[in-house]
């Protein structure tokens, strides 16, 4: 092939690759492209290593938290009801009831309590879970957001982490997420968030990722929603989940943004709830829409 004629052909490659890599990054086909900024370490969110179907009682399951290897506990938003589910059985082995009907979205374990959050900022206790005469015990917490969704330990504090899925009453920007802390010592709510979320600096990492001008329509539908929070248990990161926008955002244990995965459509249909297993293993679970509602657990490699 003479000189000129393979310069051409070259060229021809690259132009015809740079429209492709456009294509996707426009439609969203490679996610390590849009949204993305950035993979989440150890974790191929393509390929579950578990899918399971959920029981019709668990059609609204809106958080989950780890009991042991094997054992997950969760919560859906209408009754008071704790769920115990094996993953190996594959069936809820046990109920408990700690309140009145109502909209529950978060619920996380502290050695042998459990704490759920309903979405008005209140908290449950659950002393003694394990025990047949376990104690609920009850916390206004009084945190100034109107949609409460995200529950999560905070173990290297000892504290809750309390994730709002609106904006802060008052709060002129609409786009700013805020997480409270709840002092495990103290019974106590922080006075003012620990963490903000701010969708500017989110978009401002999400370009220079890109190193590139991004389309402007794309960059418009990222938003932050979140329905779940929770803490990696080797890396520390703090894992958020937006089901609104199906987007995964981690943050360093300063609240600096530090990756953002968009998730698949199918898989993720309504994912509202997220935890992690001692060795790293990744859960997260799906409300039903017309399908039923769905379990994934994600390998740690």
């Amino acid at each position: 092939m003479q000189p000129s004629i393979k310069t051409a052909f070259i060229l021809v490659v690259f132009l015809i690759a740079g429209s492709a890599l456009s294509y996707s990054f426009l439609n969203g086909h490679n996610p390590t492209v849009f949204h993305p900024v950035g993979t989440i370490d150890g974790y191929d969110l393509s390929s579950p290593e578990l899918r399971l179907e959920l029981p019709e009682i668990l059609f609204e399951i809106s958080g989950l938290t780890d009991i042991d290897q094997r054992t997950i506990a969760c919560v859906q938003d209408e009754d008071g009801l704790v769920f115990f589910y094996d993953l190996e059985l594959k069936k809820i082995t046990r109920q408990l009831k700690f309140g009145k009907e109502g909209d529950y979205e978060g619920i996380t374990r502290v050695g042998k309590d459990l704490y759920i959050l309903r979405s008005d900022g209140k908290l449950f206790e659950v002393r003694d879970y394990e025990s047949k005469d376990f104690q609920v015990e009850e916390y206004d917490t009084d945190i100034p957001v109107k949609n409460n969704e995200g529950l999560g330990y905070d173990s290297a504090n000892h504290r809750l982490l309390i994730a709002g899925k609106s904006a802060p009453d008052g709060d002129e920007d609409e786009d700013q997420r805020t997480v409270y802390s709840f002092d495990l010592n103290t019974k106590t709510v922080s006075e003012k968030p620990i963490y903000t979320f701010s969708l500017e600096r989110i978009k401002q990492f999400i370009s220079d990722s890109n190193g590139a001008q991004k389309n402007k329509d794309e960059e418009l539908k990222i938003k932050i929603y979140p329905s779940a929070i929770a803490i990696h248990p080797h890396s520390g990161q703090l894992y958020v989940l937006s089901s609104k926008g199906k987007l995964i955002y981690i943050f360093n244990s300063k609240g600096d943004i530090e990756a953002v995965h968009h998730l698949e459509k199918k898989m993720f249909n309504q994912a509202e709830g997220i935890t992690f297993l001692e060795n790293g293993d990744m859960l997260i679970s799906n409300e039903g829409k017309k399908d039923q509602p769905t379990l994934l657990l994600f390998k740690y490699n």
